[in-house]
């Protein structure tokens, strides 16, 4: 076999089948081809092969014998000539020979060369790890509202409790769609119905009755109603408060492993602190892997950066998805297609590319190795983190695919370690004369197509 290499990381290599794989691949298309194909004197799908092609060519089959043979053939090429194909193979051609051997054609990208920058001792931006006061009591407050109970209580409504109420809405004395429940429980202060109704609801005891007057907002979703004024004949049946647990040393028992209040304030603060230098090392490890992936020299072919596409689009569908939207229905929304997105995030694509091959050089270079034991763990951690059996992430997630990523974590842990922490800069005070420009602010311009690919 012979591998000839195009430009741009474009491989071209021919597969030679024999005769015996190719008849055998000729049969099997017969066979899936047979039951569609009519020939006169013989029942549809009774006509024996030799006949078919006797009626409409001796390669009557041959394309889809070589869709057959394709697949095996091109992972056969490419394992034989020690290529590390990437992107989208081609099959550029192929020929029956007079002894019947078949002979297919392929391209493939293959991995670029890679030179390498400065990938040690990269300076980037660390933001200063701060957790305030106030940040440390919002967290407490959190897990106060977690351990909170719910009561009925005999008073008037205020904000913040549940009323159970009855209501019914008419406009101009008639009731109207949607206006009417029972047993309806609505927080006060929440803002889920038609402004001025919670306010005027506030004030009411349980077993309460009254009329409230409101006006529909004029872009109100049910047109007939839109700008028009109704009242709502509302009883108050329950109300129900939030009570949190005091702030006290009780408290700090009931919620952790700890016996006093302080020991608890200082534990929040502790965990929010390791939390807050979690984000800003993974923020300082991203910043300076993209500074030394903008470093590195390499011809890279386009099908990676295809492919990169095509995780990038499959990831937002995926996202979308799983919140009831398609991507080609949130991408009509926004006036956009299919098309124009991958071209609107092409360049995160390519940022991913980079970092990759970025990756990839810096294993090579600092010869890091992975050992049986390494792989062993990472299938164990993904089966304990998705909750599957170990065997199907084996069956799931390839050997090269594990071995590569642990390498990728490692080389990113060396740029990590040797990278060099810089101040973020000094906010500058804006000009006595621009301070007006606070009071009118100016349209923000839209995120760049890139970022928001990320």
């Amino acid at each position: 076999m012979i591998v000839k290499n195009t430009e741009h990381n474009i491989a071209a290599f021919d597969v030679v089948c024999d005769a015996a794989e190719f008849e055998k691949a000729l049969n099997e298309a017969y066979r899936k081809n047979k039951a569609k194909i009519l020939v006169p004197g013989f029942r549809k799908g009774k006509a024996p092969r030799m006949v078919v092609e006797g009626m409409y060519g001796k390669d009557i089959f041959h394309e889809d014998a070589v869709d057959e043979l394709a697949p095996e053939a091109y992972a056969f090429g490419v394992e034989q000539a020690g290529l590390r194909a990437v992107g989208r193979p081609s099959l550029t051609g192929f020929d029956v020979s007079d002894d019947k051997e078949l002979t297919l054609s392929f391209t493939t990208a293959v991995w670029p060369e890679v030179t390498l920058g400065q990938y040690k001792g990269v300076e980037a931006v660390k933001q200063p790890v701060v957790v305030t006061d106030e940040e440390v009591e919002q967290e407490i407050a959190r897990v106060q509202r977690r351990n909170a109970r719910i009561a009925s209580v005999e008073r008037p409504a205020k904000d913040g409790d549940t009323a159970i109420i009855d209501y019914l809405g008419t406009v101009d004395g008639v009731p109207f769609d949607g206006g009417k429940d029972e047993g309806h429980g609505l927080v006060l202060g929440s803002g889920t119905f038609i402004p001025g109704f919670e306010e005027q609801v506030i004030g009411m005891a349980p077993g309460e009755e009254k009329d409230i007057t409101v006006t529909f907002p004029t872009e109100y979703h049910a047109k007939e109603l839109a700008g028009k004024e109704a009242v709502f004949h509302v009883k108050v049946n329950e109300l129900k408060e939030e009570i949190v647990p005091e702030l006290d040393d009780e408290f700090a028992k009931d919620v952790s492993e700890f016996d006093t209040l302080d020991e608890y304030r200082a534990s929040v603060r502790e965990r929010l602190e390791k939390s807050a230098q979690e984000s800003a090392d993974i923020d300082f490890q991203n910043a300076l892997i993209e500074k030394a992936a903008e470093n590195i020299t390499a011809d890279i072919p386009e099908g990676m950066i295809d492919d990169q596409l095509d995780n990038i689009v499959n990831e937002y569908d995926q996202n979308l998805r799983a919140n009831g939207m398609s991507l080609e229905t949130y991408l009509g929304y926004m006036g956009q297609n299919i098309a124009s997105f991958r071209q609107s995030t092409r360049p995160a694509a390519e940022r991913r590319v980079k970092i990759e091959l970025l990756l990839d050089k810096v294993a090579a270079e600092e010869g890091v190795e992975v050992t049986d034991e390494d792989i062993e763990e990472a299938y164990a951690k993904a089966a304990e983190d998705y909750g599957v059996d170990l065997e199907v992430v084996k069956k799931a997630v390839s050997l090269d695919a594990v071995t590569g990523d642990i390498k990728s974590r490692r080389a990113a842990q060396i740029i990590f370690d040797s990278g060099v922490a810089v101040d973020p800069p000094a906010e500058e005070e804006a000009p006595a004369e621009e301070a007006s420009a606070e009071e009118t602010p100016a349209e923000e311009a839209p995120a760049a197509s890139e970022e928001a690919a990320e």
